[in-house]
């Protein structure tokens, strides 16, 4: 049965979708006993509810109790202006939500990256998730000291020319200042036929964003699918990010069904909440 938009955000308010969400037991979602080191990590990229506007974006992460936030221009755009930018981040962070990053955010000019860090300025947020073309690294590291802003690299797998796997971005940027570090998105790091764990020790000592998702296959055509049901390995990942004491937050990207998301996403957070608390 495909349930509609309104009729979905109707439910989250009435609390019917309980069942779905729990679809690993667990007691409460907003008091689980985590471990410190995952402990109230799970947020959301925004580019899950692509189609959603930025009020629906922010009923639907407080209804599912999730605390971070990393928005992505369709509910941020990168030209508006710096009023309207702390317009947006003040209403997230009202409604209780940590506004932590924004991205992906793509620079192919020098413009480009300085918009993205007068952006990230002006929404106050720490961490830039992007894609600077490797011509614009330089400036990008200027701007990143500074600004005080973390830039997180993020892999795009299999077709990427730019950074195709968490070890491009690190030969690329070994020099530069540490807070230019990786967004490491599982998902395509599987596809391109990777194994996470490993992907993840390699680059610890900067990795400041994660996405988080589940496919259904290791290779270019893999799709997203909901969490616990592809080949993903969550427990092992976590105990990885565990291992390396990992501070930084694990970005739930869901990106199937754009239309109509609504039950995946809620069964991919409860998996990934019932997988924290267990490890």
């Amino acid at each position: 049965m495909k349930i509609s938009r309104s009729s979905f955000l109707q439910l989250l308010a009435s609390g019917a979708v309980a069942p779905a969400i729990a679809y690993v037991p667990f007691r409460k979602i907003d008091t689980l006993s985590i471990e410190p080191a995952l402990n109230d990590a799970l947020g959301m990229a925004s580019y899950t509810l692509r189609k959603f506007t930025i009020d629906e974006v922010i009923s639907v992460v407080n209804k599912l109790g999730i605390k971070h936030l990393a928005l992505k221009s369709m509910h941020m755009p990168l030209d508006s202006s710096d009023a309207d930018i702390q317009s947006i981040a003040t209403k997230v962070r009202n409604a209780g939500i940590d506004l932590y990053g924004a991205g992906v955010i793509y620079m192919k000019t020098a413009d480009e990256v300085r918009n993205a860090f007068r952006y990230a300025k002006a929404a106050s947020i720490g961490t830039i998730i992007g894609v600077p073309n490797h011509e614009l690294l330089p400036l990008s590291n200027e701007l990143v000291q500074q600004y005080d802003i973390k830039l997180a690299i993020h892999n795009h797998g299999p077709g990427d020319e730019l950074y195709p796997s968490p070890q491009s971005i690190m030969d690329r940027i070994k020099d530069l200042d540490d807070r230019v570090g990786v967004c490491l998105d599982i998902g395509h790091a599987v596809r391109i036929g990777l194994d996470v764990a490993t992907e993840t020790k390699r680059c610890a000592g900067r990795l400041y964003d994660v996405h988080l998702k589940d496919v259904n296959v290791a290779a270019a055509e893999g799709g997203s699918v909901e969490m616990g049901r592809g080949i993903l390995d969550i427990p092992t990942f976590l105990k990885t990010l565990k291992s390396i004491d990992y501070q930084g937050v694990l970005g739930l990207e869901y990106e199937k069904d754009a239309d109509d998301p609504m039950l995946g996403l809620a069964e991919s957070v409860g998996f990934a909440r019932g997988v924290m608390r267990m490890i």
